[in-house]
């Protein structure tokens, strides 16, 4: 018999091992990491300089620089590999997460029917 606790635990963990959104989990990431670089861009060119040396970027974002339009060109590349880190993330999430909880089944199957045998 199931008690309400017991339930609201099941909804818990059921909760807690659903697989992500890989596209949801990118975007969020994306904008997340374009938004930053866009407002990093963004007070630097407010400051007048380049204290932490926000242009080495330019070296892995093509079109990237300290100005106004780098705030938009930093943006997108920030989404973008925020995206594929995102997108990866919740991929290899979800796989750990499948396998394991496989693994553990398997075993607690193999540990039920260990003495299958002997009650034959």
């Amino acid at each position: 018999m199931t008690t309400p606790t017991n339930q609201t635990l099941s909804a818990r963990l059921a909760l807690a091992f659903q697989p992500l959104d890989k596209r949801a989990f990118g975007v969020a990431i994306g904008v997340a990491t374009g938004s930053l670089i866009a407002l990093a861009t963004v007070v630097v060119l407010f400051q007048g300089g380049d204290p932490i040396n926000l242009g080495l970027l330019a070296e892995y974002f093509a079109g990237y620089r300290v100005s106004w339009s780098g705030v938009a060109i930093g943006f997108f590349w920030g989404f973008v590999a925020g995206f594929a880190a995102g997108w990866f993330v919740a991929f290899w999430r979800n796989f750990i997460v499948a396998a394991s909880v496989f693994a553990v089944r398997t075993r607690a199957d193999l540990a039920q029917s260990r003495d299958f045998l002997d009650h034959i």
